[in-house]
């Protein structure tokens, strides 16, 4: 059965698969959300005597139906290629404490953002040639930390392509800064924004909906997407790491608890929920930008408040895009009205009715020295070390099971390698680490976790920086037509 796709804001605005996938983002604004959300087909019993990328073939070819078998095979094995990734299963469960965390740090920059980031340049091109599109695509990405990084490299290179990734100068890991900064590739530019990233996502947005810019654009030769799980060729890959989980496990009801941030990684576990996974709770761990916490409690969406930075980095976030699809799902043609009163506003309210449909939800923050605590205590107990997201998502789930007592057998989205966040990790351990320069603490990471070095990690000590730009953070635009000659 054919999908097609359609605005949140607007479900006249149609498009199959690979239009939505080019697009990124729908002519007003509003984010592609498929008509329904498909039924998986296989029994987990099937699925579990699969490896990954067979697994994935058979969640996403139940969304992109424009791909042919082989089309969609090719841009799988592309991109779910072990020598990619530094385990042969691509993704790893690891039983530690009352939970699984599910290890998706694997791939070539070490964050959970390559498990989508490496087959989304094969999605987009194959979709460029199945729309007959003429124009080299430019991949304008905002990024909190890791998303960059990755769509950087996924996106090196890639012939008919280039990407500009804006990042808030002050609010990433040395780390972060470091791999995105140090990045080679003629079709690559980066830029350090003076601003969070709610300031650079806006702008992001705001240009992909500007008619005057896409024509300028288009004059010279360029049309826009996104690297975003904005994009639904994001989120759909996302899937599959959920159906692959719950089919190593198969218990009878399962627990995801996942970092949130932009709202993407837990949406995809909503959407594998959807598709058929027995899912108990959705628990949606938030750091103090806690915005996803009160709105789950009291239906109240309020991004009128103070931004915090924090030692995860990546979820310093206070307007969380794919929140939208969410709001999708239960409201339907109010959607669009709620999304102007954000803008406008910068706050709405669902009401008791809707609310009363995302019961499956669970919110949860965690302060710093929650999350450190957590980091602590898991290391202590069990010799097994996570970053500074995954552990707001550890110190969530322990607060949860002591006031619920919900023992249903639970998996935790580790999103990060410990090595990209060296010294939260080893500081809250043992605060004595801070005396040392953040590149001497890999070694002493390695010596604690017994996990060798990443690859990630060692090319980047000695790298030279490539990239220095800094701008303003309403002067985005302005970069953009340098860039381009506009």
């Amino acid at each position: 059965m054919a999908i097609k796709y359609h605005s949140t804001r607007n479900p006249k605005l149609t498009a199959t698969a690979s239009e939505a996938i080019l697009n990124g983002i729908a002519p007003d604004g509003g984010l592609y959300v498929p008509e329904q959300i498909p039924k998986l087909k296989l029994t987990f019993e099937a699925l579990a005597k699969m490896d990954y990328a067979h697994v994935a073939y058979e969640v996403m070819k139940l969304f992109f139906t424009d791909f042919t078998e082989d089309e969609l095979m090719a841009c799988i094995k592309g991109a779910y290629n072990p020598e990619k990734f530094d385990t042969e299963d691509i993704t790893t469960l690891v039983q530690a404490g009352d939970a699984y965390f599910l290890e998706l740090f694997h791939g070539r920059t070490i964050a959970f953002k390559d498990m989508a980031l490496s087959i989304l340049p094969y999605l987009m091109t194959t979709a460029a040639k199945k729309c007959g599109a003429k124009e080299e695509i430019v991949i304008l990405t905002a990024t909190s930390g890791d998303t960059g990084k990755a769509a950087l490299a996924g996106f090196a290179d890639v012939p008919g392509t280039s990407i500009v990734v804006f990042y808030p100068k002050h609010g990433v890991s040395r780390v972060q800064e470091k791999q995105m900064v140090t990045q080679r590739g003629k079709n690559v530019n980066v830029i350090g924004i003076e601003g969070n990233f709610d300031d650079a996502q806006t702008a992001v947005k705001a240009m992909f909906t500007d008619e005057k810019l896409a024509e300028r654009m288009k004059a010279k030769g360029y049309r826009f997407s996104s690297a975003n799980s904005i994009n639904i060729g994001r989120l759909v890959p996302q899937v599959a790491y959920y159906v692959y989980a719950y089919s190593r496990l198969m218990p009878k009801e399962i627990n995801f608890v996942v970092p949130t941030g932009n709202f993407g990684n837990i949406l995809a576990a909503y959407y594998a929920y959807e598709m058929g996974v027995p899912v108990h709770k959705l628990i949606c761990a938030s750091n103090r930008n806690k915005v996803l916490t009160d709105f789950f409690e009291t239906g109240v969406y309020d991004r009128n408040r103070e931004f915090y930075l924090t030692s995860s980095p990546s979820m310093d976030i206070l307007i969380s895009s794919n929140l939208e699809r969410l709001i999708y799902e239960i409201s339907g043609d109010k959607t669009a009205s709620f999304m102007k009163d954000l803008k406008e506003k910068g706050r709405y309210e669902i009401s008791h009715e809707m609310k009363s449909k995302l019961n499956i939800f669970v919110g949860g923050y965690a302060e710093d020295e929650d999350m450190e605590q957590a980091i602590a205590d898991l290391y202590k107990k069990e010799e097994y070390i996570i970053d500074t997201h995954t552990a707001v998502a550890a110190a969530v789930y322990s607060a949860y099971r002591k006031e619920t007592g919900d023992e249903t057998c639970t998996v935790i989205a580790s999103t990060a390698s410990p090595y990209k966040f060296t010294r939260a990790v080893l500081n809250s351990i043992d605060p004595a680490f801070d005396k040392k320069d953040d590149f001497e603490l890999f070694d002493e990471l390695n010596k604690l976790s017994g996990v060798p070095i990443p690859q990630a990690i060692k090319d980047i000590i000695s790298a030279p920086v490539l990239h220095d730009t800094v701008c303003a953070k309403d002067g985005l635009e302005k970069e953009v037509e340098r860039i381009y000659n506009l």
